[in-house]
């Protein structure tokens, strides 16, 4: 076996592989700065000064999403889990400080509950199940909240999205109960074509959005939360009380705005071929997919088989035959030996037949 550390190894059995499957090439710094200084031939003007604290480039971004959220006003923050303190504590200033969070939201699981520790926040569970909470469950919370959060897809249950219907009926119960719907949009980019609604239909009933810029979009980092110029102005308050007021962001900003010139129009497309690449995988000898169909371009792979094997797999097929299809597989539990990967269909994937990727697969699991 190999003794190179395993993310080293990953980098660059993933950087040699020829072909790849999920996500995009890893990058050396010195090939992301070339990708930002070829931005200097694009659309975006340059000449004009860096940004100061906000204004600028940067207050360029904001604008240009407000726009395709449909949406009045946005401010551009460093990290999404401060946007996501941001957006809440608008809402716990006018509102309250209570919100009804799915369990496996970001904040409850990747933010370190910053929520609660920072910001004095109080969540009440929407529902015990890996899925969206329905309108029925909501209204049949014995406890009160102030605030509903809804993380669009629920990326820890699988990329999950409700239906239309179903994000009807919970923007109406909100409303009949007047409180403020916050949609945690880190993913919301590539969601409109499962809910068949533009981004500005989606967004309409939300009194807040926020979004990345470097989860779909490619860009280096940041993140946007869009809603009324009244909101929008309180929660800058709370950007600059949680650091996020920095002196220059033009790079990261400048890359936000080619990923949605690049990126944006593509996304409809990768969720098209995501639903060929799991029904492809799906056919693998104790193979499950979930969602599936995937909702997005984002879903599960599971596996019976140990983490361990299927990322020491997965490093010699790139190696010996040049072919990269998944990142890394870890076991979530409870189960030993039962494994997951999130695959990720970007422009690498659609140069892939659903027959090259059961015949890459094949070649996979010979390697376990």
């Amino acid at each position: 076996m190999n003794d190179t550390p395993v993310p080293d190894r990953r980098f660059t059995a993933r950087r040699q592989a020829d072909r790849l499957l999920s996500g995009l090439r890893p990058q050396t710094v010195r090939e992301a700065l070339a990708d930002l200084a070829a931005l200097a031939d694009g659309p975006h003007p340059l000449d004009e000064p860096t940004d100061k604290y906000g204004d600028g480039i940067v207050r360029t971004l904001e604008r240009r999403v407000a726009d395709l959220l449909g949406k009045p006003d946005a401010a551009y923050f460093p990290t999404g889990t401060m946007a996501q303190q941001a957006a809440l504590k608008g809402w716990a200033d006018t509102h309250g400080p209570v919100v009804a969070m799915h369990p496996l939201a970001h904040p409850e699981v990747h933010e370190r509950r910053a929520h609660q520790v920072l910001s004095g926040l109080r969540t009440v569970p929407q529902t015990a199940d890996p899925r969206q909470p329905t309108a029925a469950e909501l209204a049949a919370l014995d406890e009160p909240y102030d605030v509903l959060m809804l993380e669009l897809p629920l990326r820890d249950a699988g990329f999950l999205l409700p239906s239309w219907e179903e994000l009807t009926t919970l923007y109406d119960l909100a409303a009949e109960q007047g409180r403020p719907v916050h949609l945690d949009g880190a993913r919301l980019w590539e969601s409109t074509s499962h809910l068949g609604r533009p981004l500005p239909e989606v967004c309409a009933r939300a009194g807040s959005v926020y979004v990345s810029f470097y989860k779909s979009l490619g860009g280096h980092s940041g993140a946007v939360v869009a809603g009324e110029v009244e909101y929008v102005r309180r929660i800058k308050v709370w950007r600059h009380r949680y650091g996020g007021k920095l002196w220059q962001q033009w790079p990261a900003a400048l890359s936000a705005l080619a990923g949605l010139d690049r990126e944006l129009p593509r996304l409809p497309s990768y969720v098209a071929h995501a639903k060929q690449v799991a029904a492809a995988l799906a056919e693998a000898p104790g193979a499950r997919v979930n969602p599936e169909p995937p909702h997005t371009h984002q879903f599960q792979l599971w596996l019976p088989h140990p983490a361990e094997r299927l990322n020491e797999a997965g490093h010699r097929q790139a190696e010996e035959q040049g072919v990269s299809l998944f990142g890394g597989w870890w076991e979530p539990g409870p189960l030993p030996g039962l494994s997951m990967t999130e695959v990720t269909v970007q422009a690498h994937a659609l140069e892939w037949s659903p027959k090259e990727v059961t015949e890459a697969m094949e070649g996979f699991l010979a390697l376990l």
